[in-house]
């Protein structure tokens, strides 16, 4: 009974999501803002500091918010999504903030660009296809040597008000955070892009009432 209400639910959520980010992109961001009780954007720019650039692919852009946090910050952003509906609302808001859009309808499994075309790439809370063997080969191929990928697959609540505690189950039920530091999550998180020849390090970061987990793939020099 237990496994068939969890497949249950793992259908539903696909199917929720699925419309979130395509019929439904409009309403994204309150989304994931009222799931998270105000902190997602705060947790997508903890990738700020490890995104040196100059040339920075984001694959998964989404509504645009870290393309253009990047702009501001003087880097040279590429986007990638999937999503007509998100490419559409990216274009808009770099528009309205002046800089000009390099975005892609794409998928991460076939990427348009040329070999070692990247310093960096980063990807803000994916779904599984960034674990995928022909994601992470196209990575590995685009980056040049010493070059980083950037991954924020996980936050969680760690907050004691109601309000924190409440979200939190609701992440725990929505199967959107494993258990903080559980030592078998982090090995399926790593060993994929451990296979492909990146070094891997994990980087827990604190910030108010909730931990942030950033995994950093360095591509090995030739």
């Amino acid at each position: 009974m237990a496994n068939s209400y969890r497949r249950l639910l793992s259908s539903f959520l696909k199917l929720f999501f699925s419309l979130l980010y395509h019929q439904f992109a409009g309403c994204y961001d309150l989304v994931a803002w009222l799931v998270s009780l105000g902190r997602w954007q705060s947790w997508v720019r903890f990738a700020l500091p490890y995104l040196e650039g100059p040339r920075i692919l984001e694959l998964g852009h989404g509504p645009g918010h870290l393309q253009e946090e990047l702009h501001r910050a003087g880097k040279n952003p590429f986007g990638i999504d999937e999503s007509w509906s998100m490419n559409r609302l990216a274009g808009k808001r770099i528009s309205r903030a002046s800089y000009q859009a390099q975005l892609v309808l794409a998928y991460a499994q076939a990427l348009p660009f040329r070999d070692q075309s990247f310093d960096q790439a980063v990807a803000t809370f994916p779904s599984e296809y960034i674990f995928e063997e022909a994601t992470i080969a196209q990575i590995h191929r685009l980056l040049l040597p010493g070059g980083r990928l950037i991954v924020i697959p996980a936050a969680w609540i760690t907050g004691a008000s109601l309000l924190d505690r409440l979200a939190a189950g609701l992440f725990r039920l929505t199967q959107q955070a494993p258990p903080i530091r559980d030592s078998e999550y982090l090995a399926k998180a790593c060993a994929p892009f451990q296979h492909a020849g990146f070094k891997v390090d994990v980087v827990m970061h604190k910030s108010v009432a909730s931990e942030v987990m950033i995994l950093i793939a360095s591509k090995l020099s030739a």
